[in-house]
Parts: C-alpha cells; sequence; structure tokens
C-alpha cells in the first residue's frame, strides 16, 4: 500500500454566495474528490474544512482542504495545512481556476510563478517557494469588455453547466493520477486528452 500523504487545496472563497462561481471550480473539484473517497468536509483548526480519504481502496492518502478565508489570503491555512500534516511542499497540489485556459481544459504544473493569480501568489509568498503541483482548470477570458475581475465572481453560464460535471471529474482524476502515477505520467495523460 502505498503510505505517501498528499496535501490537495481547492482554491475558492468562503460562503454560499461564492460557492458556484467559476472563482471556485478548485473547490468544486475537491467535492467530487471528497464523495470518492466517501469522505466529508469537517472543520478544522487550520482555518480549513478538511476531508481525509484514499484515492482509491490502495491508493495514497489524502488530505482535501478548502481554506476558509478568501482566495487572496489562501495562504496562510496552507501553511497551518502544510504545518499540521507535516507535509512538505512538493507533496501539496493546488487546484484552480485559471484564465489563460480554454473553458473545459486543464493543465497540470509543478512550480513557477503565480500567473496573475491572487489565490497562487499568497501561497507563494506564504510557505516560501513555489515548488508545488498546480491542476489549471481552464474557464476561458471574459467576453467583449467585462473585466476579469466580474467574470470569475460570475456563476457559470447555463452552456457551461451542462458540460461542468466532465470537467471537475477530470481535474479529479488529474489529482489522482499525480498523487498515484506522479507528474509526468499525469501531464502525458492530461495534456494530451486536451489537445
Amino acid at each position: 500500500m502505498d503510505s505517501t500523504q498528499w496535501l490537495v487545496v481547492g482554491l475558492g472563497n468562503p460562503g454560499p454566495d461564492y460557492a458556484s462561481n467559476r472563482h471556485n471550480v478548485g473547490q468544486m473539484v475537491l467535492a467530487d474528490l471528497a464523495h470518492r473517497a466517501s469522505a466529508s468536509f469537517r472543520s478544522h483548526k487550520t482555518h480549513s474544512t478538511v476531508a481525509e480519504g484514499r484515492s482509491g481502496l490502495e491508493g495514497p492518502r489524502l488530505v482535501l482542504a478548502k481554506p476558509n478565508s478568501f482566495m487572496n489570503l489562501s495562504g496562510g491555512p496552507v501553511v497551518s495545512l502544510l504545518n499540521f500534516y507535516k507535509i512538505e511542499p512538493a507533496q501539496l497540489i493546488v487546484v484552480h481556476d485559471e484564465l489563460d485556459i480554454p473553458f473545459d481544459k486543464l493543465k497540470i504544473k509543478f512550480g513557477g510563478g503565480h500567473g496573475g493569480h491572487n489565490g497562487i501568489r499568497d501561497i507563494i509568498s506564504a510557505i516560501g517557494t513555489g515548488d508545488f503541483t498546480r491542476v489549471r482548470v481552464g474557464i476561458g477570458r471574459p467576453p467583449g469588455r467585462q473585466s476579469a475581475a466580474d467574470f470569475v465572481l460570475r456563476d457559470f453560464g447555463s452552456t457551461e453547466r451542462a458540460v461542468l460535471p466532465n470537467l471537475l471529474a477530470d481535474a479529479a482524476d488529474a489529482v489522482e493520477s499525480i498523487a498515484r502515477d506522479g507528474l509526468t505520467a499525469a501531464q502525458l495523460r492530461f495534456h494530451t486528452a486536451a489537445e
């Protein structure tokens, strides 16, 4: 049995008003992962809600966490989670929305900068490194002259909602593949599928 433990953080904003926003797609993916692991989210002293389970019957242990902070302040809860569970940043997977990837596509990367994403920026600043894995879930660019800030804080449109479950499932599959098979294998699988 693989005893490796991974911290999987889904970014978003707290509360029901934000739950269906594009910015909260990372937390939507975590809901899918928790369902697969038959795990329930509970309040945790790390200023997060946490669910713990395995990826499959004998797969790696996943600590699924949704920070209770707003997106731009995600770093504090992530530091607390890493410390509490004694997990190194190399075993951290952050799932987040990405404007620069078309809707219904995803990309996996390790390391690098924040790419203008304020949640990622705050995590890098708080933990002191960008050396962690990101599952970047494409939400596409806003139409016309709509601002990016307004776009990410809106719910998915009706056409998007029709295919959203498949996107969430793909992103959850990507997380499980990273934890089980490694980064390179996951990238080969999901980047090829996205082309």
